[in-house]
């Protein structure tokens, strides 16, 4: 039997979160930009939630594409609101196409997002070695810098504890436990 972290318990969508995506380097625009905007759905709410609706977001919000999703005029925001496939709060909705927005110009002065956000860890995850329930932080040192730069940009929905959930679920860093089986695949996934 697999032993995992003990935060996706034994819910079958948490446990494949888990497995094949948390801790794994990511460096595709879209799904930084998918990741983006569900860990700023997720605030005040559980991860599991948002895991559930993510299916619903992806439709929603024309499969994440930025370019789409930075068009959203007031009658597609007000649609969107009426969707109870998503988290239907405004601040959160309109957060979304806001940071489409500011995630082209990131794209555009860096060339790529994942180039800008990379560089935060200068291209490679940072691979702790954590043990125990609540050893996990819920923010560092990176993750308030990458959180005020991007407030600079104009990003919302992206405070330090948001953006150090964000490190974890796009492989910036590997937080999986010592004891997770996770752990070390997920290492040789950084090399």
């Amino acid at each position: 039997m697999a032993t995992r972290c003990h935060w996706c318990g034994d819910d079958p969508l948490y446990m494949a979160y888990h497995d094949e995506e948390w801790g794994v380097p990511a460096h595709d625009d879209q799904r930084l930009f998918e990741m983006l905007i569900l860990e700023g759905a997720q605030a005040g709410l559980s991860w599991i939630t948002v895991l559930r609706k993510r299916e619903a977001y992806r439709k929603a919000f024309d499969k994440f594409n930025v370019k789409r999703v930075a068009a959203y005029g007031e009658d597609k925001i007000l649609a969107l609101l009426e969707n109870p496939g998503i988290v239907r709060n405004r601040a959160k909705v309109r957060s979304a196409v806001n940071n489409a927005q500011r995630f082209l110009e990131v794209q555009k002065e860096f060339g790529s997002f994942d180039a800008y956000l990379w560089a935060f860890v200068d291209g490679k995850p940072i691979q702790n070695s954590r043990s125990g329930r609540g050893s996990l932080p819920a923010t560092t040192d990176i993750s308030d810098r990458i959180a005020k730069d991007l407030k600079k940009r104009g990003f919302n929905f992206v405070g330090s504890t948001i953006i150090y959930a964000y490190m974890q679920a796009c492989g910036m860093v590997n937080d999986h436990l010592v004891e997770c089986d996770w752990h070390k695949k997920t290492k040789k996934l950084a090399k």
